[in-house]
């Protein structure tokens, strides 16, 4: 069984804020932990087996028959359980239906597929025990323990303790993951035999409270994390995809990681060496297991030149954009930036790129709707594909407004060319950018 201690009264380091508030949060936290204990119990188990799959409109009807035969609670809890399980699987696959959740914590967790890159590339940079502060529901230690490491995983909150237990349980992981009910801020990964340490400070403000974006109101502080590097050879920070590039620290390189075309995160790595390069852009999904790896871009950011309109256009991944490094794949495409500060790239010539999408261009014209209305008409778009950087207009009014029909497709970009309005339109060039995909 996976190990779990506990202390109490002390402040969490992901989420869960309403869990400091003393005596009544603490209270809470402990009576929730101790529902869903239940239902790791043998009845608990085959209720949560009568009820996989359930939907969620068969919800009131499933919870009045079960309540017959089971303690309303459990019944509550075990339907709860089995709603989450199927909104887990968009982030955690099919090991999903094995797992337990909280609504927070599922709200919270990383994507699987990121949390296991970024715990690949700690194991390949030595790391062999790793603290895990702030482990929530247990998502990244469970990335991480898949990877080789041991793993101490902490949080305040006795309820994702009790999860994050449960899910490396029933994962098969148990003999790598030790749980801790802990504060973050009071454990010393090196006392604990950890050369490695990774948080993820919550950024949100107390339960059901909007996003943080200063990083100064993390919960820990981005300051208090930052420490950790001082004292633990390998330190990971996960941050939100808008850390600002002044508050990166010099020893440190950020890696922005997307994901099917989202950017996910910022982490901040940390290690004995200086980076060999400030900035990273990751794309995934990709092979991260041996060579070659996901498409990475590593450098230092830098102002790329910018120019008139071309045949072709690419749109950079978000990756990119944050990583600050546009310069390098407008570089590759041989190309320029509509406007110096729209990351748009224009090209005269197509070229593969796993970092950005083609486009081919056939329009180039000033931005103005009646004109955009009467092409659409005439080449009977019925399907319009709107994408806008530095233009006010709202996509969803704009297609609106077109009274589309007809069988043909089209994508209109609503940007600035040397800072005048304008709107080009084209068709996607086949993936990887080169011809042949229209």
């Amino acid at each position: 069984m996976t190990r779990v201690a506990a202390r109490t009264g002390e402040t969490n380091a992901r989420g869960n804020a309403g869990s400091a508030g003393g005596g009544d949060a603490d209270a809470r936290d402990e009576a929730e932990a101790e529902e869903f204990r239940a239902l790791l119990t043998p009845r608990g188990q085959r209720l949560l087996e009568e009820v996989r799959g359930v939907e969620p409109a068969r919800e009131l009807a499933e919870a009045t028959r079960l309540r017959r035969e089971h303690p309303p609670r459990l019944v509550a809890a075990a339907l709860a359980q089995a709603l989450l399980r199927q909104r887990a699987a968009a982030k955690f696959g099919p090991e999903a239906g094995r797992m337990y959740f909280t609504r927070d914590g599922l709200e919270q967790a990383t994507r699987a597929p990121v949390a296991d890159w970024r715990a690949a590339r700690l194991a390949a940079r030595g790391a062999r025990r790793v603290a895990d502060l702030g482990c929530g529901i247990g998502g990244d230690a469970l990335a991480l323990a898949r990877a080789g490491l041991d793993v101490l995983a902490v949080d305040r909150s006795a309820l994702a303790c009790a999860v994050a237990a449960a899910n490396a349980e029933a994962l098969g992981l148990s003999s790598r993951v030790t749980v801790r009910r802990a504060a973050a801020q009071e454990v010393d990964p090196r006392a604990e035999g950890c050369d490695a340490a990774f948080a993820d400070p919550a950024r949100r403000r107390g339960a059901g409270g909007g996003r943080v974006f200063d990083p100064e109101a993390y919960s820990p502080p981005l300051s208090w994390a930052l420490g950790l590097a001082v004292r633990v050879p390998h330190t990971v920070l996960k941050t939100a995809p808008g850390l600002p590039h002044e508050v990166i620290p010099p020893q440190a390189e950020a890696e922005w990681v997307s994901h099917r075309g989202e950017v996910k995160e910022a982490v901040l790595w940390f290690g004995p060496e200086p980076p060999d390069a400030p900035r990273r852009a990751t794309l995934l999904p990709g092979p991260h297991e041996g060579a070659p790896g996901p498409p990475t871009l590593a450098g230092n950011p830098r102002q790329a030149p910018d120019g008139p309109p071309g045949r072709y256009l690419y749109e950079p991944d978000g990756a990119v954009i944050r990583a600050g490094l546009v310069a390098d794949v407008a570089e590759a495409l041989e190309g320029r930036l509509l406007d110096p500060a729209i990351a748009y790239i224009a090209a005269d010539r197509p070229r593969p790129t796993a970092f950005a999408t083609g486009y081919e261009i056939t329009d180039v014209l000033p931005f103005q709707l009646k004109r955009l209305r009467a092409l659409l008409r005439e080449r009977g778009v019925g399907t319009l594909t709107v994408k806008k950087r530095g233009s006010a207009v709202v996509p969803e009014e704009l297609r609106a407004r077109m009274r589309l029909s007809g069988p043909a497709s089209c994508t209109v970009f609503l940007t600035r060319v040397a800072g005048a309005p304008t709107m080009l339109l084209g068709h996607p060039l086949a993936e990887g950018g080169a011809e042949g995909g229209a």
